[in-house]
């Protein structure tokens, strides 16, 4: 009979006493966390402490003094820096077996469907809607599970999701829900933000629950083992209750649209064109068809206003506040002048794809014929991951 022989010297000794954990999956592992809030220091924090190899994380937003009191990973010294930025360095010292990647931007307009494609989990800690909406999209399109969570004063969720049978985050929408999403944008569909700016009560305490609960769906989806796809553990703090509710599936779900496997072109947002991409395409379509770019982000051409004032914009339209449509010249608010394909021969078509708003690594799409075919922008792949 052996025994286990414990080896002080590798810090992930205990870990592997455990009978199904493989540290070398978790040495191997890519993990996209979405925002490094109060759930997301908790997240990051415990990736690190697991070893994860490759932890790449978003957030647009930059550290203030009430941030100190739920974030593990925040120092005082750092008001005004990026929390991604900020977390990474913290990261770093914690363990810098785990390579992190901080991404100082906006999950809907800076992160590319490469990303979410090679990541092996998503973990969602996100304080809003419409951009969990957008993720659960994202990953659908993908085959990528992603773990969301929540929380407000002592209580919180977490729910998992596992493309493309479970159900997923927008099954489980009411019709308050997308009525939520709609007023975040003003009667010209540009982002209102002072809705932006709601700041939702937490305790330190129920952010490291959820975030446990978060960390350890993913460990189980790392590892193989089961999950309760598509469906939520639900804590509630003041009364100590938990339990766990299942989502019913809608088969008319707009979330459930799932890619075919990119072609990979080596190709980036910044240098290539529209034009460039549909010279690559062409041979994946019947000789003589019109190819048409679709976008996944609504882009805002220009903004017009009645007096006659007329600006350029050129930028997706998440990223175009209300306030920016107010004319200068008569106070007024203008009208967006949006776009959501690009044909080959429309005037944009030998513009950057970057500058049509399609981020480093994405996976764009083309059609023509009543058929489409998808393409990885495959030459950003180091950039984005830091190779």
């Amino acid at each position: 009979m052996s025994d286990f022989i414990i080896d002080d010297d590798d810090r992930y000794s205990r870990l592997r006493l455990i009978s199904w954990w493989d540290q070398d999956k978790l040495r191997a592992a890519k993990i996209l966390v979405v925002g490094a809030g109060a759930l997301g220091n908790e997240v990051l924090k415990n990736l690190s402490l697991l070893g994860v190899g490759k932890v790449l994380v978003i957030d647009l937003d930059e550290i203030e003094d009430s941030n100190l009191t739920r974030s593990v990973l925040f120092r005082a010294s750092d008001r005004g820096q990026s929390k991604a930025i900020a977390a990474a360095k913290m990261l770093h010292e914690i363990n810098p077996d785990t390579h992190v990647v901080p991404i100082h931007g906006n999950v809907m307009t800076d992160i590319g469907l490469g990303v979410f494609r090679d990541v092996d989990v998503v973990i969602g800690c996100l304080d809003n809607r419409e951009a969990r909406l957008w993720v659960n999209r994202c990953c659908w399109k993908v085959g990528t599970p992603w773990v969301d969570g929540g929380i407000q004063e002592i209580s919180g969720v977490a729910k998992v999701f596992v493309p493309p049978g479970s159900a997923c985050y927008e099954c489980a929408m009411t019709e308050n829900d997308y009525r939520l999403i709609s007023l975040r944008y003003s009667c010209p569909l540009l982002k209102r933000e002072d809705l932006l700016a709601g700041k939702v009560p937490t305790a330190p305490t129920i952010g490291s629950m959820i975030a446990g609960l978060q960390t350890q769906e993913a460990l189980k989806l790392l590892h193989g083992l089961p999950v309760q796809a598509g469906a939520a553990m639900v804590f509630n703090g003041i009364a100590n209750n938990f339990y766990t509710t299942h989502y019913q599936r809608r088969e008319d779900c707009l979330s459930h649209e799932t890619y075919p496997e990119p072609i990979s072109l080596d190709a980036s947002a910044a240098s290539f064109t529209a034009q460039d991409l549909f010279g690559a395409a062409r041979s994946h379509f019947a000789a003589g068809t019109k190819l048409t770019l679709e976008l996944d982000r609504d882009l805002v051409l220009a903004l017009h206003c009645g007096c006659g004032n007329t600006r350029s914009v050129m930028r997706p339209q998440q990223l175009v506040a209300a306030d920016e449509a107010l004319c200068p010249s008569c106070s007024q608010a203008a009208q967006p002048e949006m776009i959501h394909s690009i044909a080959q021969d429309h005037p944009l078509a030998s513009e950057k794809l970057a500058a049509l708003g399609i981020p480093a690594y994405d996976i764009v799409r083309v059609t023509g014929g009543g058929e489409y075919q998808t393409f990885l922008l495959a030459a950003d792949e180091k950039e984005v991951f830091k190779a």
